[in-house]
């Protein structure tokens, strides 16, 4: 580590939030000899135990690598280069990992990358507050409930979709371009190994269902469910019988079935700041845009920005340079807008209309028509493993 900036009363960036984004962007300033604090409201345990996604990009864990942060995923982390779609009329596999760019995903659950990330920062001597709520951040003041308040030159603003940085930024007048996809799953969580070799797909009139795998021992689900369901509704029976039903297990084999340890609706929205930052408040990660979980970019795109934004604040605090904080915007958002475009995509494909008008049955051939093509177009395939696997 080189020369630190702003040691003393005032850190060189306060960051918001200790999840991918804040945790990346924290040791990478580090790195750099920009002295941050990172405050987070929830305990250490919560934020190393939370279960989120699991598919790192090649970008991202080549960014991990880079900068020392990739032990974890390169040790433990399993390419993955499949997926599986099934429908009623039939099952193919695509092998996106030979197509495209020839690239794969690293499934690595987001909380070990978490345990990893935190290990690393608190080596590198950083400071991380848990059990910190910021209530308020005004022109690099951050004030925290119960406590002092804590300044910085910029803040970072990594502390998700619902949190006071992007309130912050919001009373500043920057809005944001939304889409509600009209769709929601039933996310899963169950101790059980992987049923599919791949990550699996199932297109079904009851509704969509998906299986992603964790690790050997944990596997993640997803079940379309109609807006509003209550989670406390589906016991593990049902769960169960509406996975086997819409993966097609009578005509493909049995899921590996256990105990359900999570089960949470999540209704899929997308959103993006038209601006991810202003003055000395910077955003990355979910506060900065919300993605749908449809194709696996939330995490990738909050270790992309964390890349970008630690780059453009040691400009800033080491040279003066404000240039790429300027850039950030341009050069983050046309890749969050191709992220998102092709979440949008990937939802229609996994959703169909359920009803039985004309309008649904027209859109549901549409659907099988996009599917059709997956399976027979190389040039559609290899355009699908780019965007899949791309960031």
């Amino acid at each position: 580590m080189g020369k630190r900036f702003y040691t003393g009363t005032q850190a060189g960036v306060v960051i918001l939030g200790a999840g991918p984004a804040g945790l990346v962007l924290g040791n990478l300033l580090l790195d750099r000899g920009v002295d941050c604090v990172i405050l987070e409201r929830r305990s250490r345990a919560a934020v190393e135990g939370r279960a989120r996604a699991g598919f790192l990009a090649a970008h991202s864990v080549r960014i991990l690598a880079e900068n020392g942060l990739g032990a974890g995923v390169l040790g433990r982390g399993r390419t993955h280069g499949t997926c599986l779609f099934r429908s009623d009329r039939g099952e193919f596999t695509l092998d996106y990992g030979r197509l495209g760019r020839g690239e794969v995903h690293t499934v690595y659950p987001q909380q070990e990358l978490v345990r990893d990330l935190v290990a690393e920062y608190l080596r590198r001597g950083g400071d991380l507050r848990f059990e910190t709520e910021a209530e308020d951040v005004s022109e690099g003041r951050v004030r925290v409930r119960g406590g002092a308040d804590v300044t910085g030159r910029y803040v970072a603003g990594c502390d998700g979709h619902r949190g006071v940085a992007r309130r912050a930024l919001a009373a500043r007048g920057v809005s944001a371009d939304r889409w509600d996809h009209g769709v929601s799953w039933l996310a899963v969580l169950v101790q059980a190994p992987p049923s599919l070799a791949a990550v699996g797909y199932a297109l079904h009139e009851r509704g969509f269902a998906g299986h992603m795998a964790r690790t050997a021992s944990v596997t993640r689900y997803y079940l379309q469910c109609p807006r509003g369901t209550d989670s406390a509704d589906w016991s593990e029976e049902r769960i169960w019988a509406e996975l086997a039903t819409r993966m097609r297990t009578a005509e493909f084999g049995p899921l590996h079935e256990g105990a359900v340890l999570e089960k949470a609706v999540v209704d899929l929205r997308s959103d993006v700041l038209e601006s991810p930052g202003a003055g000395r408040l910077w955003l990355a990660g979910d506060a900065a845009g919300l993605i749908s979980p449809s194709a696996a970019k939330g995490a990738n795109l909050a270790v992309l920005q964390a890349e970008l934004l630690a780059r453009a604040l040691h400009g800033a605090l080491a040279h003066g340079d404000e240039n790429g904080l300027a850039r950030y915007a341009a050069d983050c958002l046309p890749r969050v807008w191709r992220a998102h475009e092709f979440s949008h995509w990937m939802s229609g494909l996994l959703h169909g209309p359920a009803d039985d008008s004309a309008e649904a049955r027209y859109g549901r051939a549409l659907q099988y028509a996009r599917l059709e093509s997956l399976r027979t177009s190389r040039t559609h395939q290899d355009l699908f493993a780019e965007n899949y696997t791309g960031i």
